[in-house]
């Protein structure tokens, strides 16, 4: 039967702090009060495997979709595409507050043009996908603004998937929604989506996301990577082709990616891990006055040091590095100016 209403998805922290917890409970609470909007539960986005019952979850919603998540939107919206879930990206005005002056945009707006893979955009359905970053604001008032929006300006026609959402939730249904990750374990069973109601369990995981939108198939990160995680698809578009290779806490491919396409979404620094911003250090960074590497020398750093833990040989900056200037001469001369204005100032 098709009803006409809005898909949220909300999709739990790592670990159980309490706080976190706290939020993802009252928004689900609150929201599946709302007659316009069917509301699930899932496990970290970035956590969840080909085969997990979310991720058949997700993958069986045919309209637009909120899904709130403790993750950068960039890094969600393309960790969904992963998980071959995919949409147009969907206006979010609820957004955390960025310092992002004129010239950056203008540096964004002058980005190469992204590779185009025809038969990759026949994969995307005509449908948005709303992605939330659960770390903006510890009010859940301000989601709830936020999806009532949403749910008003997108009316979308979608299929009843679960049958236990009610305008009314029951106190058993909320239990379901709401039980800790450890003790509820789901039957695989393809056939039935709201399996992912019951949240089965998962592990952490550590992989690269690539970010299509702004990726031009450069070919650098299979260069690079000597672990066997890039590959490419029948279009002739670099894939992540063995995520399970990627040797975790490693993000070295991402820093000589010239795009910054490459998202580690668990990454503790933003602009690996989502956010908007540069990666590759093509802007003034004041740790290079004092000898820092630079993102390229640091990338080979981190690549040497899981090579050496698999037995193998160091290559250091012999392999897969860039032809391109590791600083641009703009950087440089940014650089001389400061250092002759710090000269020039009586400290």
């Amino acid at each position: 039967m098709a009803d006409k209403k809005l898909t949220v998805v909300i999709s739990q922290a790592q670990g159980k702090n309490p706080a976190k917890r706290e939020l993802e409970e009252t928004l689900a609470a609150t929201l599946m009060m709302e007659p316009d909007l069917e509301v699930s539960l899932v496990p970290h986005l970035y956590d969840l495997s080909a085969d997990h019952t979310g991720t058949l979850f997700l993958q069986a919603i045919r309209g637009d979709v909120v899904v709130l998540s403790w993750l950068y939107p960039r890094a969600s919206h393309w960790v969904l595409d992963r998980l071959d879930v995919r949409g147009q990206e969907g206006l979010v005005l609820l957004k955390a507050e960025t310092d992002e002056d004129e010239e950056e945009l203008e540096a964004a707006e002058e980005k190469s043009a992204p590779f185009e893979n025809p038969e990759r955009q026949n994969t995307i359905p005509d449908r948005k996908i709303y992605s939330i970053d659960l770390r903006v604001s510890s009010n859940p008032d301000d989601y709830i603004s936020e999806i009532k929006r949403i749910s008003q300006d997108a009316q979308v026609q979608t299929f009843q998937l679960m049958n236990m959402i009610q305008k009314s939730p029951k106190p058993a249904q909320l239990e379901k929604y709401l039980k800790p990750l450890d003790v509820i374990s789901a039957q695989k069973d393809n056939s039935s989506a709201n399996e992912a109601n019951q949240l089965e369990p998962t592990k952490r995981r550590w992989y690269p996301v690539i970010d299509y939108s702004l990726c031009t198939n450069c070919m650098e990160c299979i260069d690079f990577c000597l672990f066997g995680v890039y590959g490419v698809d029948q279009g002739g578009q670099i894939l992540v082709e063995e995520q399970d290779s990627c040797k975790k806490g490693c993000p070295a491919c991402s820093r000589v990616c010239p795009e910054n396409a490459i998202i580690f979404p668990g990454h503790k620094t933003p602009g690996i891990a989502g956010a908007d911003g540069e990666v590759a250090g093509l802007k003034i960074d004041l740790s290079k006055l004092f000898g820092a590497p630079d993102a390229l020398e640091m990338a080979a750093r981190e690549r040497d040091v899981e090579l050496v833990a698999e037995g193998r040989d160091a290559v250091g900056m012999t392999v897969g590095i860039p032809n391109r200037s590791k600083v641009s001469q703009e950087t440089s001369d940014e650089l001389d100016e400061l250092i002759d204005s710090l000269d020039a100032m009586d400290l």
